[in-house]
């Protein structure tokens, strides 16, 4: 038995003294234990900002080969020959360390024959081989009955065990399938269920790393990085739900967004190259009758692609005045921004942004050139906190135009004429740096200087979308999965991609519908606007050269189907909105797996085509060419089917009758939702009536009120509703009042009646 080392404590850190390093154990919460070990590494997080950590009561004992560190949740055991293994407060295996020696997958190719396969286009060595030259790894045991959740928008199923996944933010056009290792984000925290025991980590590191989920071995699985310090959080909880809600106490929750960017959003590569064919969508938008919110602006709108400014003479020199009218319609205009910046010296962001050293530079200090869309460009050092301001006051431009949002796209970095070298030099807050630590979190200080320029000049709860990411990006923009496919396995992966992004603290996340890539066709048009329904962010978006997709392009039945689901998804609003507002407290996504509400049900641990919204809503798309019928799982409880009112029990398979026309939608029967009111876009101006649909005998529900733009909710400007049915006697309450007007009138819909009560506002109440 190896000698346990010495250790002492200091607050809730105990630190262990190896012959070789120190290790940490920090006690954070009861279910939150950071271990960390420092490898000469220094600065801040980027993913966890503030100081996270609690008063906890926890106990360091020594029990002979190891000591064992014990919280209300948490028992971390470690030993003399670092182990660290958790356990639940029940004993309960969680993440325990393996024992054993790895054992690199086996491929079958001897060195005589590698060349002969590689040259027919074949990797042979692969990440998985390749990854135990790792700097440094971290081995659990893995058992039969175990399933891993996570790492963002990583491609393939929901449960991820089996495959192998790199963190490396990347811009890869090709068709996005189950075996890419890495996409535009790296969002490095896994959940796991071990024998129906939940718990998490999350790996705090920018560098490039590496998991493997079990496929090198069903024995075990593993991280592993480049550099970096060994800087883990365990994360524990009685609930999948509680782990979740821990790993976004740790990095953030998604603030609450404004209530327009909820609606239906238009987009395509190519719209923006004139005033004229912007205004064709948002007439045919009118013209069809389909509700929108917004209408996206890609990289066409720009003068020579230069960002922040305006092709004037493509918008009859007047761009503001367009913008304008448009909103005057209920259309915002959505503009794009890319990191790059073209090297142009009559240009004036590139020449203040050279004259003050804004820009990543190469190691004997000279500018950093590579192309991008505008050709030869330079790129921002967004690591340092004064380039992040600069970058926000350029946002500037757009908002005094009207903007209602900003996207951020090609912030992996991508770049045209090879990747950027790894030692070229960056920031890293106020130190200097290099890409290849600060590749990965390009995209979120990007995301974090555009949100705080719109909070800035809009004095509005600001609306960013980012491709990249890392960790915690979701405390200031919105995210898409990138440039999928107009393929069916692409709408097959949305589910699973959206629920793992929800689970990894992304709940304002969406796909392009119909896909960005290839020419869509009708079916699969039809069954994605379907299948995204629910999707936080709905937008349809294309890619310049495929075939169109807007709504009104293949003509019946198409175009009908489109404006209904369109025209359902304003219905829902509010409950998505009460859905956000719920999540900035609770850190639970609106869109979510089956097994984040029943992680005790064996049967959705890999369920890839089904989700919930919230709690009460189980949704199954139809996923699959030519499919009419399909079978759907209904967990515990009992369920009401939303088209027709039919009830069914749980706990078992049932066959639905899914025509073209039909998104299998059920509802959890006694539950209450609220019903928006059929407009064309989300006004500005408040509602001044809310309907509330009740399925079932009895229910409550609570329901939140808002002006829906700004950031007064923060001082107590919103309403908090309380609805109750009770042996068909309806009960709406006001426990908050603090923004007004509240609605005038609340009618609640049971399944034999209507119920309406309006608004006394002498009592600040409601009556029949």
């Amino acid at each position: 038995m190896t000698q346990l080392p010495q250790y002492k404590q200091t607050g809730q850190t105990i630190t262990f003294a190896f012959p070789d390093h120190q290790l940490q154990l920090s006690v954070i919460t009861s279910a939150i234990i950071r271990v960390f070990e420092n490898r000469g590494e220094n600065g801040a997080s980027y993913a966890i900002e503030g100081d996270k950590e609690q008063p906890t009561d926890f106990t360091i004992k020594d029990a002979g080969d190891h000591y064992e560190l014990r919280t209300a949740d948490l028992l971390v055991k470690i030993d003399g020959d670092q182990h660290v293994d958790v356990y639940d407060a029940a004993g309960n295996p969680l993440a325990v360390d393996y024992r054993g020696q790895r054992q690199l997958l086996d491929k079958g190719v001897d060195k005589d024959h590698e060349a002969l396969v590689e040259a027919e286009g074949h990797s042979v060595s692969g990440s998985t081989t390749g990854s135990d030259s790792g700097y440094y790894q971290v081995v659990k045991s893995l058992t039969a009955d175990e399933h891993l959740y996570g790492l963002g928008d990583k491609t393939g199923y929901l449960d991820k065990r089996g495959f192998e996944y790199d963190n490396w933010n990347t811009d890869n056009p090709a068709p996005q399938m189950e075996n890419f290792t890495k996409l535009y984000k790296s969002i490095p925290v896994m959940y796991g269920l071990k024998n129906g025991h939940p718990y998490g980590l999350f790996f705090d590191n920018p560098y490039k790393s590496h998991f493997d989920m079990g496929k090198e071995s069903p024995n075990y699985y593993f991280y592993s990085a480049v550099a970096g310090n060994l800087d883990y959080y365990i994360l524990g909880g009685k609930t999948l739900k509680a782990i979740v809600s821990n790993y976004t106490y740790l990095t953030g929750r998604v603030p609450l967004p404004q209530k327009w960017t909820l609606g239906y959003q238009q987009s395509r590569w190519g719209y923006s190259v004139s005033q004229k064919n912007v205004q064709a969508i948002a007439d045919g938008l009118k013209k069809y009758d389909i509700p929108c919110d917004a209408i996206h602006l890609d990289i066409d709108y720009m003068r020579g692609y230069r960002v922040f400014t305006w092709n004037n003479d493509q918008y009859e020199g007047d761009p503001k005045k367009f913008v304008t009218n448009l909103k005057k319609r209920g259309i915002k205009i959505v503009t794009i921004i890319d990191p790059g910046v073209k090297k142009d010296p009559d240009y004036n962001v590139y020449n203040e942004g050279v004259k003050k050293g804004y820009f990543v530079k190469s190691p004997d200090g000279t500018l950093y050139i590579n192309k991008v869309w505008p050709g030869d460009s330079a790129f921002p050092d967004f690591g340092r906190p004064d380039v992040q301001k600069w970058w926000g006051h350029n946002d500037k431009f757009l908002t005094d135009i009207g903007v209602g949002g900003v996207w951020n796209d090609m912030n992996e970095p991508a770049s045209f004429e090879g990747a950027i070298p790894d030692d070229v030099v960056f920031s890293d807050h106020d130190k200097p740096s290099t890409h290849k630590k600060m590749h990965n979190v390009y995209g979120h200080n990007m995301a974090k200087a555009t949100y705080d320029g719109l909070k800035e000049y809009q004095r509005r709860r600001p609306y960013v979308i980012t491709r990249a990411a890392y960790a915690g990006t979701q405390k200031y923009s919105t995210v898409w999965t990138g440039d999928n496919r107009s393929i069916w396995p692409h709408i097959q992966m949305m589910i699973p991609q959206l629920c793992n992004l929800g689970m990894s603290g992304f709940s304002f996340a969406g796909t392009d519908i119909g896909g960005f890539g290839s020419d869509t066709n009708p079916e699969l048009l039809t069954r994605w606007i379907e299948a995204a329904l629910f999707s936080p962010l709905m937008r349809n978006h294309a890619a310049m050269g495929t075939r169109h997709q807007e709504p009104w392009t293949f003509g019946e039945p198409t175009l009908s189907i489109y404006r209904k689901y369109v025209k359902l998804r304003y219905r829902f609003i509010p409950y998505l909105y009460d859905l956000f507002e719920k999540g900035t407290k609770s850190g639970l996504p609106v869109m979510r797996p089956l097994v984040l509400n029943y992680d005790n049900d064996p049967r959705v641990r890999d369920l890839n085509d089904e989700f919930m919204v919230g709690e009460n809503i189980l949704v199954a798309p139809i996923v699959e060419r030519s499919q009419t019928k399909r079978l759907v799982y209904l967990p515990a409880g009992e369920w009401i089917d939303f088209w027709n009112n039919r009830q069914y029990a749980g706990n078992q398979d049932i066959v639905v009758d899914a025509p073209l026309d039909k998104l299998p939608v059920f509802i959890k029967k006694d539950t209450i939702l609220p019903w928006g009111n059929p407009v064309d876009h989300i006004s500005d101006t408040p509602d001044t009536e809310m309907t509330f649909k009740v399925f079932g005998n009895q229910a409550s529900y609570d329901h939140y009120q808002d002006d829906g733009t700004d950031f007064k909710y923060q001082d107590g400007e919103f309403n908090h509703y309380t609805i109750s049915v009770k042996n068909g006697q309806v009960a709406v309450n006001l426990p908050h009042y603090g923004f007004k007007p509240a609605y005038e009138k609340i009618t609640v819909e049971l399944p034999d009646k209507k119920v309406s009560l309006t608004f006394n506002a002498v009592k600040n109440d409601y009556e029949a």
